[in-house]
């Protein structure tokens, strides 16, 4: 077993900072050897040297060419990811991507054929999985003490929307937003997503029309398993982060509410006060992206599969371009549609 993985990453955006920062400070048994940005600051090489790192690059194939780099994460831009994921693999790297892999059902199934060929692991990120909160969920509904699920609930609202100028590359709300979430059900009930019915609306941004995208929205889906699900996202929760699941099973229910500073609760005579949720994701999941960074070291190590894998990049882009088709076409789509 290798004492020490030596990763590459590509792309130093708030992503990949995360990443590196985790990997540097949290993760026992990995080290960040090297860094590359098509567009690196000075301000970044100076924070890369300061974590200890040395090799700093402005183009990504120094690190695929790179012998000593046993692992890549690809954090750039997701129009990036397949083409990375490609050149990682025939440079015979293991991968962490970031999701979702691509907008594109065929790219990714050529980069998933990549790595497939070229015997490396993969992990797709969706850290969701690694939550505690959501964790419990999942564990709960396995060990089938509830029984079979019926019904799954995923509420994810962000607590401000993102600038318009990252909405009009972001590839919309479905793609870019709520692909979690559908991950989160396939993650949650067990099973694929068989048929979705979708729901939206610009109710917070009206520019987001010029993009034909929304910033509200509920999507309905049909399990294999027989299960229904419900999904509501918005970009606008004013209170904070808002993430919550449920499960409904036969025997039972397991839910979970959102995590919070401190759960002190200051009751007088004009009202009961709590504080606000977690702002927002580097705050509220900041642990499970050191839990997923470990994972995939560990299943390195091991030389095992990690827990989420490329189906798992694959069917949550396949779902959202199925909500994006019944939100168009006004029906319900089949995912065998896509």
């Amino acid at each position: 077993m290798k004492e020490t993985i030596k990763i590459g990453v590509i792309g130093t955006g708030r992503i990949g900072k995360l990443h590196i920062n985790n990997l540097c400070t949290s993760v026992p048994g990995a080290k960040v050897e090297a860094i590359a940005d098509v567009i690196m600051t000075d301000e970044i090489r100076a924070w890369a040297k300061s974590l200890g790192i040395n090799k700093v690059h402005t183009d990504p194939e120094a690190i695929m060419n790179d012998p000593e780099i046993d692992a890549v994460f690809i954090c750039s831009s997701t129009n990036t990811h397949a083409d990375l994921m490609i050149r990682a693999a025939e440079a015979k790297k293991d991968i962490f991507c970031e999701k979702p892999i691509d907008y594109d059902i065929a790219k990714i199934n050529l980069a998933l054929d990549a790595v497939k060929k070229a015997n490396v692991k993969l992990q797709t990120g969706f850290v969701r999985r690694f939550d505690h909160n959501h964790k419990k969920v999942r564990d709960t509904v396995a060990s089938g003490i509830l029984g079979t699920p019926s019904i799954i609930k995923v509420t994810s609202r962000d607590p401000e929307p993102p600038p318009f100028e990252y909405a009009k590359v972001s590839g919309g709300l479905f793609m870019d937003m709520m692909i979690h979430d559908f991950d989160m059900v396939r993650y949650l009930s067990g099973s694929e997503v068989v048929e979705v019915s979708a729901y939206g609306d610009v109710l917070i941004d009206d520019k987001l029309k010029t993009i034909n995208d929304v910033d509200t929205a509920i999507v309905m889906l049909k399990f294999e398993n027989k299960s229904i699900g419900v999904i509501d996202n918005s970009r606008k929760a004013g209170y904070g982060y808002d993430q919550r699941s449920e499960v409904h099973c036969a025997k039972g229910c397991v839910q979970v509410a959102n995590d919070y500073p401190n759960t002190a609760m200051i009751s007088t005579n004009e009202g009961v006060f709590l504080d606000k949720p977690l702002w927002f994701f580097l705050e509220r999941y900041n642990d499970a992206f050191i839990a997923e960074a470990k994972e995939f070291v560990a299943a390195i190590k091991e030389n095992r599969d990690p827990s989420v894998g490329g189906i798992d990049g694959l069917m949550p882009v396949k779902i959202a371009m199925a909500a994006q088709k019944s939100l168009v076409e006004g029906r319900s789509v089949k995912l065998s549609e896509i």
